[in-house]
């Protein structure tokens, strides 16, 4: 074992040399230690430590889960509003750009 091992393991951190056939899988695992180490920062433990030190309950884990998919739930929504307000203006932009107002498009303008 290195002395950068044995001090990592000291310190409660653990290293792992890891090889990924695929970025996506890479993108992830990372943005999962990112995510770790927010929450750390933020609160000062770990998920483990916080299981184990009972700073929480099942209850209190399903709430959690309800809660961030919940959430997730709106930024779907969210997500897809954005993308139609754009596709809607990537059509309005080709339609103009063909030399149509686009009437016959949408409502019929009134003389």
């Amino acid at each position: 074992m290195s002395s950068r091992e044995i001090m990592d393991s000291m310190s409660g951190t653990n290293t792992r040399t890891m090889s990924f056939r695929d970025p996506v899988v890479e993108n992830v695992c990372d943005k999962f230690l990112r995510r770790s180490d927010v929450g750390y920062e933020k609160y000062g433990r770990t998920l483990h430590t916080e299981r184990t030190g009972k700073h929480k309950d099942l209850l209190g884990y399903l709430n959690d889960i309800q809660e961030e998919l919940m959430d997730a739930i709106l930024y779907i929504q969210t997500a897809r509003e954005e993308m139609f307000d754009q596709m809607e203006e990537l059509r309005m932009n080709n339609i103009m750009r063909n030399g149509n107002n686009g009437e016959h498009y949408g409502t019929k303008k009134e003389s």
